[in-house]
């Protein structure tokens, strides 16, 4: 079973492809605009510089493809930019708030700007997009907040777009940012989404009310439980830590806790939540992934007398398009109909895992497959096989990738979220020491 993008009754391949309504995008500075390694080729600058400018490119669409107005973040976009699309999903804007923090740290845009940017974007979700119970609906009309494509009140991606909320207002010691921060994750009613069993629903609608689907099988799962658990105003129990179940696996020697599901159920909850030298009774969650892709990587490998461009710098294949729409694929065991393509996003969310291998990955991406790089980094997918390269970027691949290349980098997301006080609090909880 996978996760939020197949639940519904409609895949996500069909909500990701609807077509596209018009949107005047705002910008950054001109010296900042068309940023690419082509002045400085990949071989010649260290694996920080490759992954600053990596950053920057994909700071670029967090600042570039939001509501004017809003500072929502759109679902996808042109790779080259210029894209007229206006649906955002609350789980690209997280992670892209979590990018404007990032941005101002190091300087990638106008500091006041991007403070602004991130008062606007707070006000507009805490007093002009609705809610159920404090949870978001999962696609929205960047530009007025308006549901779109019928979609549920999603309690994973809530819980993306609140982990950038807390990063926010961790971050910049701003009253008014920290006030309305604390406002949109305190008035969540976590218990609601139990709905009156010990796993949390993987949402709503008010066509069909609660998805009987539930989050109750080792996945992205651990930021829902922990931010629910920590709430200091509507907590779940502790013990909720307990009710999801951790399945093993092993591939080739590697074993370790995963389901039948793509690369990057190993990599959300990371992005923000520090697990490095913690482990519960269950298991080291921060090398339980370090394992999950190594034992991906081996998987790719292992495909290369049938698809001849996977080898050793040459790997990783999670939820992305396709050539023939988007699909969640990947393995070990093989997931979906693999045929050879490569998803940058997949190393790019496992650089802290094992960050030389990822990094050899992006660098050989970057230096024989140029028409991979764009405006705004590496497109979503892309096939050396067939020259298929997909015409898009998708917020929450971008997204995944910026904030673990920070991680790897300095540390900063991880030091900046965990020093809220309540992403320590559900670690004691849960027994996390």
């Amino acid at each position: 079973m996978f996760t939020r993008r197949e639940i519904l009754g409609q895949s996500a391949r069909a909500l990701l492809l609807v077509p596209a309504m018009n949107l005047r995008l705002g910008r950054l500075s001109s010296e900042n605009q068309g940023l690419s390694l082509a002045a400085r080729p990949a071989p010649q600058v260290s694996d920080d510089e490759f992954l600053d400018e990596l950053q920057r490119a994909l700071f670029l669409f967090f600042w570039e493809q939001v509501g004017p107005t809003s500072g929502q973040v759109k679902n996808r976009a042109l790779a080259t930019g210029n894209d007229t699309r206006t649906v955002s999903s609350i789980a690209a804007t997280g992670f892209g708030l979590t990018a404007l923090c990032i941005g101002h740290k190091r300087g990638y845009g106008d500091p006041s700007q991007i403070q602004a940017r991130v008062t606007t974007t707070l006000s507009f979700l805490l007093n002009r997009l609705p809610t159920v119970n404090g949870f978001f609906y999962h696609f929205i009309d960047m530009n007025t907040g308006a549901r779109v494509w019928n979609c549920e009140v999603s309690s994973i991606d809530t819980s993306l777009l609140l982990c950038g909320v807390l990063t926010c207002r961790q971050y910049f010691q701003d009253a008014q940012i920290r006030s309305m921060a604390s406002e949109i994750y305190n008035r969540v009613n976590w218990q609601w989404m139990l709905n009156g069993g010990q796993t949390f629903s993987m949402g709503w609608t008010p066509e069909k009310n609660f998805i009987s689907a539930r989050w109750n099988k080792y996945s992205e799962l651990m930021m829902i439980y922990l931010l629910g658990i920590g709430s200091t105003t509507d907590p779940v129990p502790a013990s909720s830590w307990e009710a999801f179940a951790r399945p093993s696996s092993t591939y080739q020697g590697l074993t370790y806790i995963t389901g039948r599901t793509p690369l990057f159920v190993h990599q959300y909850s990371h992005a923000w939540y520090d697990f490095r030298n913690r482990q519960d009774k269950y298991a080291d969650y921060f090398n339980n992934s370090v394992t999950a892709t190594k034992a991906h990587k081996l998987f790719c490998l292992s495909l290369e007398p049938e698809f001849k461009d996977y080898e050793e710098n040459l790997w990783g294949i999670t939820a992305s398009d396709s050539a023939k729409g988007y699909t969640a694929w990947g393995g070990p065991p093989v997931i979906g109909q693999i045929d050879g393509s490569v998803v940058p996003c997949a190393a790019g969310g496992s650089l802290p895992f094992v960050p030389a291998d990822c990094i050899a990955v992006l660098r050989k991406i970057r230096v024989q497959y140029p028409q991979a790089w764009q405006r705004y980094g590496f497109v979503d997918a892309f096939n050396p096989l067939t020259n298929w390269y997909s015409p898009d970027v998708i917020g929450i691949d971008v997204g995944i990738t910026m904030l673990m290349a920070e991680n790897q980098r300095s540390s900063f997301v991880w030091n900046t979220f965990m020093a809220n006080p309540e992403a320590e609090s559900s670690f004691r909880a849960v027994g996390l020491k």
